[in-house]
């Protein structure tokens, strides 16, 4: 955990883009040698700013810099927090994802829609809603315009639980833990970043996906954005990464684990 305080670079990420960093950090250092070391973390972005930037943060039991030299999240809150302490002045948006209903492989329920996830017959696995952003802001709101929220979820926040008792059961932290629950037979079905699939298929996992249409995905409100910190300490090498995001290289990456990638007009700096 030291190399938070002397890496090269050191940035934290919005978890569910942990897939993507094998290919993308080794492109980077491919393309900036002189940049030996980069420190990475994928974890909740709430999570990494309440307990890591704004006050002292440990991973297993171990300090971690509260200083990281970029933050991303898919909550532009977060990021205006941060502004607001002088800790941050200018951001862009770098992907985008989508939400899905991951299935097993072969769809053997059949289901084709979100109106589906309601049938008697089909088991669920959510991500929770207290420590999920992805839950939080979009897999609740989507349920709740499509009048599932009260039946689905009985109106009931907690992880590693039961929210409808053998309907719905929320994760603890939820990445691998609905194909897991789907490929042993705990769960029918489960709605995650399409990404998700992606990369449950690329590990060889008997998972599929049934993509949503647009008023239920979610893709036109799920943008990462990420920003340099005033504190870091080491600006320059960040500034190289965020121009580094912005190349048909780095999209290509992101778009070969599933994202979306951003237009040109997001990928330039802007205020916060």
């Amino acid at each position: 955990m030291g190399d938070s305080y002397k890496a090269s670079l050191v940035m934290y990420l919005a978890g569910n883009q942990f897939m993507v960093m094998d290919d993308l950090i080794k492109d980077f250092q491919k393309r900036n040698p002189d940049i030996k070391s980069v420190y990475v973390e994928t974890i909740p972005p709430g999570q990494i700013l309440k307990s890591q930037i704004l006050r002292q943060g440990r991973i297993n039991k171990q300090k971690t810099a509260k200083n990281p030299d970029l933050y991303a999240s898919v909550n532009l809150n977060h990021l205006r927090t941060l502004a607001s302490r002088g800790l941050m002045k200018e951001y862009m948006i770098y992907t985008h994802n989508k939400l899905e209903i991951m299935v097993a492989k072969g769809n053997p329920k059949h289901i084709k829609g979100v109106e589906d996830l309601a049938r008697d017959d089909v088991v669920l696995s959510l991500p929770n809603p207290i420590t999920e952003g992805i839950a939080k802001f979009y897999v609740m709101p989507m349920l709740k315009q499509n009048g599932l929220y009260q039946k689905l979820t009985a109106d009931f926040s907690c992880k590693h639980c039961w929210a409808v008792p053998k309907k719905t059961w929320f994760t603890a932290r939820h990445h691998r833990e609905t194909p897991y629950r789907i490929e042993h037979g705990k769960a029918d079905a489960g709605i995650v970043w399409a990404t998700e699939v992606v990369y449950a298929q690329s590990e060889g996992r008997p998972v599929e996906g049934v993509a949503l249409p647009p008023k239920d995905n979610m893709a036109d409100k799920v943008a990462y954005a990420i920003g340099d910190l005033t504190t870091g300490r080491n600006p320059a090498n960040a500034k190289r990464f965020l121009e580094y995001l912005s190349t048909d290289a780095a999209q290509a990456i992101y778009e070969k684990h599933g994202f979306i990638r951003a237009t040109p007009k997001e990928l330039e700096l802007k205020a916060l």
